[in-house]
């Protein structure tokens, strides 16, 4: 998609500066013409920071200078489950070597297991989130989790690795109401992304609604999963409005609000200061 496509097509400045798009890989190569222009947009649309993933440290060490301007974009780090098989303990000193050397890592992630595509074999998805995990732990950082297709074996796994009370975020949620409340346990957070606003998810809406407001957060992913009216471009960080849009209808609060409480939420969760509004 063209950049001048991309621009054709976002939320008005109507939120205050006060959010937060949870989850964003703006190191994709679709952002590499006109990523000043994506985060300006964002800014206006009301989102005061932006948590960029890098999967894997080949990525942090390749990408990092692209945001050296971008002071209100943290990062997070870690080995993808789809790319399991490429952990080994260069990679694990790798992520140690930039958490060490990069105060805007702020979170391991996006770690767990994904079952619905075959590219890794579970056991090698599992070794390698257990041993994420730990080192996580051991880094004193709070934990994104990757979950496709594979619930009963991630919630186990973190019970198996000790991870109650632990501070972690399931991004990208997808489920229903009794998914959501299995998640929840333990004090974890749900971030919700663009198939919120897709018509037929009315069991997402519904689990949108009564997930805890301190727990509630929201992101794109992009440049994957454009919300509507907006589904099948290339989705970018201002486009988390439209995510807020259909969680405020979904939980019937006031949008702002709404928007600032789980901009707060990812701020406490990641470590990130309050904007200067």
């Amino acid at each position: 998609m063209s950049a001048k496509k991309a621009q054709e097509f976002f939320p008005p400045p109507a939120l205050p500066r006060t959010g937060v798009d949870a989850h964003a890989h703006l190191d994709d190569n679709r952002f590499h013409e006109d990523l000043e222009q994506v985060v300006a947009r964002a800014s206006a649309a009301g989102v005061a920071q932006i948590v960029q993933v890098f999967l894997g440290p080949d990525a942090w060490e390749q990408g990092r200078a692209i945001f050296a301007a971008y002071p209100d974009i943290y990062f997070t780090l870690g080995i993808h489950p789809n790319e399991a098989a490429t952990y080994d303990a260069a990679a694990e000193s790798g992520i140690r070597a930039a958490v060490k050397s990069d105060t805007r890592i702020r979170a391991v992630g996006e770690i767990g297991l994904d079952y619905y595509r075959d590219t890794c074999p579970r056991r090698v998805q599992k070794e390698v989130f257990a041993k994420q995990l730990r080192l996580a732990r051991e880094l004193d950082l709070p934990v994104v989790i990757h979950c496709r297709d594979a619930e009963e074996d991630t919630l186990a796994l973190l019970d198996a690795e000790g991870f109650a009370g632990y501070p972690l975020l399931w991004h990208c949620f997808g489920g229903d109401t009794h998914a959501a409340r299995r998640v929840l346990t333990e004090g974890r957070y749900i971030s919700l992304p663009g198939p919120l606003t897709y018509p037929a998810n009315r069991d997402l809406r519904a689990a949108a609604a009564e997930i805890p407001l301190d727990r509630l957060m929201t992101e794109t992913d992009c440049p994957y999963l454009a919300p509507v009216p907006l589904r099948g471009r290339r989705n970018e960080p201002a486009w988390t409005a439209y995510v807020l849009a259909a969680l405020a209808e979904a939980r019937n609060m006031p949008p702002a609000d709404l928007w600032t409480a789980c901009g707060d939420n990812a701020r406490r969760f990641f470590g990130i200061d309050r904007p200067r509004y």
